[in-house]
């Protein structure tokens, strides 16, 4: 079979004839469908944690070509892994997409949210097909952007909410939406998240750590502070700090706070739980109960110090009417045993409730999910009724297999047929608007900062009115500050700007 034409070769050709089409500088690769003996070239960003996972999944249908981690450690050792050997090694993405930008057809972003949409902007405006974990991005006005920059572009896409991915989710979805509920009267989402320490005053420094030290232990001090010194030292010589903080302000490295997998707890890294989790459980409800463009909403937290997100939080929003649906809310509720009211779950039947699910409510019945991807799940007070819903592998079922791995293949598949849409998750259709819906409960939660006595919830927060069309909070003047504007529409310094 001969090869077929490369991406290198596709770009100079067109613009030899002219026919390359530039949008917001970036190159229209619609529609090239490539060979299924023909390697597809793969860059990796993140490659620890998540990425790890990530990667390895890349690594079965492509050729990794080069990967990315701010932990040269991490870095050193994915590069001596099956399928890495070969693969050329970054700290900084920008080096990376400088020197392999026109010879990479997909690339896997898992790298802390704060890096989520700078990367992946990066990459489609080079052409390249992006699979970007979940939340799609760490601001509101990023979701928008990536998914506008998708459309125009032609790339193919995915988040990797892998739920997405399940047989048993889409059929969940074609249940809904096929009317079996009834007329839809409201939706809970609830999570045993953070799982990782979050809370007001966590931020530490050397300065502030010498304090505590000469205040508690004065004897032994000198002697804390220059091995506290040591392990910072040691640890830095593993991380490279800048590009960890990358878009980020700056500020000073302590071991175990952020890196790793501690940044979702911070305003400036992370999007809390509600950003780690709400992707993933809102799968069937976003698409089966058309969750876009809410008008409105509020939080209560257990309180914040607009630096380290609360350790528990309830947030419920309000969507508009639509013509398939009157208005209706969504409650979210994040830490373990911060549940709806037991008397919600008892209307169905319901008396046993799991640490983490998803409710929604119609006037015939009710949908019951007990797990984070909405795999599992019962009709409640109604039968399911026969429905039609395209199965993410078209040979067989995801249910009971590695449904990581099948989100995955799911966008070398789009790659390969030249089809952005057979990617589920893609940024234009669901995982734009989806993270975009999800990061608007933040700006709720940073207006409802003052917590409880003794760590319990406080009082609800000011509402906040939304304009989802222009991205603008139409009420609060106390969120028309420059610390909030970056939750909606950063302004990161040059080399990493977004427009």
């Amino acid at each position: 079979m001969s090869r077929k034409t490369s991406r290198r070769e596709f770009i100079q050709n067109t613009s030899a004839i002219g026919a390359a089409l530039f949008v917001g500088g970036a190159v229209d690769l619609r529609g090239q469908e490539r060979s299924a003996n023909e390697q597809l070239n793969v860059a990796c960003f993140g490659v620890g944690g998540k990425g790890g996972s990530d990667s390895s999944n890349a690594a079965t249908f492509g050729n990794i070509v080069a990967i990315c981690d701010v932990d040269r450690g991490t870095l050193e050792s994915k590069g001596k892994s099956k399928g890495f050997e070969n693969s050329e090694k970054f700290t900084d993405y920008r080096e990376l997409l400088a020197k392999y930008g026109k010879k990479i057809d997909i690339c896997n972003v898992s790298t802390p949210d704060h890096m989520h949409g700078p990367i992946t902007l990066a990459a489609m405006k080079l052409g390249i097909s992006c699979y970007t974990q979940k939340p799609l991005t760490r601001t509101i006005y990023e979701a928008r952007l990536l998914a506008t920059v998708a459309k125009e572009t032609g790339v193919c896409t995915q988040m990797g909410n892998q739920g997405t991915a399940l047989d048993s989710s889409r059929e969940a979805i074609a249940q809904i939406k096929s009317g079996v509920l009834g007329t839809l009267k409201e939706v809970y989402a609830w999570s045993n998240r953070p799982v990782w320490a979050q809370g007001p005053g966590r931020r530490m420094n050397l300065e502030k750590f010498t304090a505590q030290a000469k205040k508690e232990d004065p004897d032994n001090a000198a002697k804390l502070i220059d091995k506290k010194k040591e392990e910072i030292a040691k640890a830095m010589e593993k991380v490279d700090w800048k590009n960890w903080l990358g878009v980020a302000p700056p500020r000073e490295f302590w071991p175990g706070i952020y890196h790793t997998f501690q940044h979702r707890g911070w305003w400036d890294f992370g999007t809390g739980a509600l950003g780690d989790m709400a992707c993933h459980q809102l799968t069937v409800p976003f698409a089966s109960c058309g969750l876009r463009d809410p008008i409105s909403v509020v939080a209560k937290s257990t309180g914040h110090d607009f630096d380290s997100f609360p350790a528990s939080s309830i947030i419920k929003f309000e969507f508009p009417e639509t013509s398939e649906r009157p208005a209706i809310p969504f409650w979210w509720l994040d830490r373990k045993g911060n549940k709806p009211p037991m008397e919600v779950f008892e209307k169905h039947g319901i008396t046993n409730v799991s640490d983490s699910g998803v409710l929604i409510v119609g006037e015939k019945g009710a949908f019951y999910s007990s797990d984070d991807y909405c795999g599992k799940y019962e009709l409640k007070g109604v039968d399911k009724v026969k429905v039609d819903y395209e199965k993410a592998l078209p040979d067989g079922k995801t249910d009971g297999g590695n449904y990581d791995v099948v989100n995955m293949q799911e966008l070398f598949r789009a790659k390969r047929m030249g089809d952005p849409k057979i990617a589920k998750s893609n940024f234009i259709d669901r995982a734009g608007p989806l993270t975009e819906t999800i990061l608007l409960g933040n700006l709720a939660v940073w207006a409802a900062a003052t917590g409880g006595a003794e760590g319990a919830m406080g009082e609800w927060g000011e509402k906040v009115e939304w304009d989802a069309k222009n991205l603008k909070v139409t009420n609060l003047a106390a969120l028309k500050t420059p610390r909030v504007a970056d939750l909606i529409k950063p302004v990161y310094a040059e080399g990493h700007k977004l427009d």
